[in-house]
């Protein structure tokens, strides 16, 4: 029999789907490159498990590590699992493999969007448990600007996901 709390868990269908725009951006930017001004801000933490990537950086980045894709990079892959990419480091190109759940903090700051996560364990349906929604924010554009900071008159804007979490009293 089915537990009543497994049923209908909306946090699990956000971020997994919230993960899916992650993986479908990046195949995008594979099979047509980067249009316009777009560009990936990408940020994962450097000690969970299947990062790969050279002792050198994880020594620099300990815990954390933000990689750019915009100009300079080859041999982007990406699956269900993880993405790999080539980047240059010192003008020293490097093959860095990330599990897209050790992702933290997707960005494309040309059009103000990004997606934070907490990173998830092996198996997500039992680190889903330990998530709580409000942990996962999505930053949009905002028609209305007060600060003036973008020639397109928009600004980002967190919008916490806690607001349509079920309320326990």
């Amino acid at each position: 029999m089915i537990d009543n709390d497994e049923i209908l868990r909306y946090d699990r269908m956000v971020e997994t789907a919230l993960r899916g725009v992650v993986k479908h951006a990046i195949e995008e930017i594979k099979e047509h490159g980067l249009p316009s001004d777009h560009h990936f801000y990408i940020t994962f933490t450097t000690d969970y498990p299947g990062v790969d990537i050279p002792d050198y950086l994880r020594d620099r980045y300990p815990g954390e590590m933000t990689i750019v894709l915009q100009y300079q990079f080859t041999d982007l892959e990406i699956n269900d699992e993880r993405m790999s990419v080539t980047l240059s480091f010192n003008n020293v190109p490097e093959k860095l493999t990330v599990p897209l759940n050790a992702i933290t903090i997707f960005a494309d700051p040309s059009v103000n969007f990004a997606l934070q996560f907490q990173p998830l364990g092996d198996d997500m349906d039992d680190d889903l448990d330990e998530i709580s929604i409000d942990e996962t924010s999505i930053a949009t554009p905002s028609s209305s600007s007060d600060d003036g900071d973008d020639d397109d008159g928009k600004k980002g804007e967190v919008v916490s996901l806690d607001q349509f979490r079920k309320k326990d009293d």
